[in-house]
């Protein structure tokens, strides 16, 4: 089990460096990224949140910068396209995140763990789902299909799942302030404070520049 973003980088995109992607490829987010997929993975989770203010935002700064950064720092709820993807390693079986999942959602898993229940991750054509029988949780690959593939575990596996997910959102936002203290020093409190609420996460302490 790992989370991952769902990335796609926009043309011409200049404002640091990032790393080459598959399209619509998952990134899985943890301590072992370069600082390129870093900056891949910053520019997407930016990217998500970059829509155009309401009457409840003030407006977006003229700065290029500034104006990217302004719906990660004024949008209260935040959204990052991707979630957890869960593969068997026995059968290469592969269950991805849905068109309605989020990483922002992840510790939805901890109540499917704790209180059972289902969770759907997705709609027509490919529809993951995710239910708890007893003391196992069952993730159908697509509930659109009769005979769709489907992957086993306990509700103790599942546990120990999502506390290694935990570990490696960590070690990303450990990863991330870093490289906000580099790439964006001006900024790099408050988008690192956005990543950890966005998360629900402690928000890591940002290093001084040297």
């Amino acid at each position: 089990m790992q989370p991952v973003l769902e990335i796609y980088t926009p043309e011409g995109f200049g404002l640091w460096p990032v790393a080459e992607c598959e399209r619509f490829a998952f990134l899985p987010l943890g301590g072992e990224l370069s600082p390129a997929e870093v900056g891949t993975a910053m520019m997407r989770i930016i990217d998500c949140n970059d829509i155009d203010p309401d009457g409840d935002r003030p407006p977006r700064p003229a700065d290029p910068l500034a104006s990217f950064l302004h719906g990660l720092l004024t949008f209260e709820h935040l959204y990052a396209a991707g979630g957890l993807r869960v593969v068997d390693q026995s059968t290469g079986i592969a269950f991805l995140p849905g068109c309605c999942d989020g990483l922002e959602d992840w510790r939805d898993w901890h109540g499917l763990v704790e209180r059972g229940g289902l969770l759907g991750f997705g709609h027509e054509p490919v529809s993951p789902l995710a239910e708890r029988f007893g003391d196992t949780v069952r993730l159908t690959v697509n509930a659109e299909e009769s005979g769709s593939p489907v992957i086993e575990l306990s509700v103790a596996e599942l546990r120990r799942l999502l506390a290694g997910v935990e570990r490696d959102l960590g070690n990303f936002l450990a990863l991330a302030a870093d490289w906000c203290r580099r790439q964006l020093p001006e900024h790099a409190d408050p988008v690192v404070a956005a990543l950890a609420r966005m998360l629900d996460l402690p928000a890591p302490a940002v290093p001084p520049t040297a």
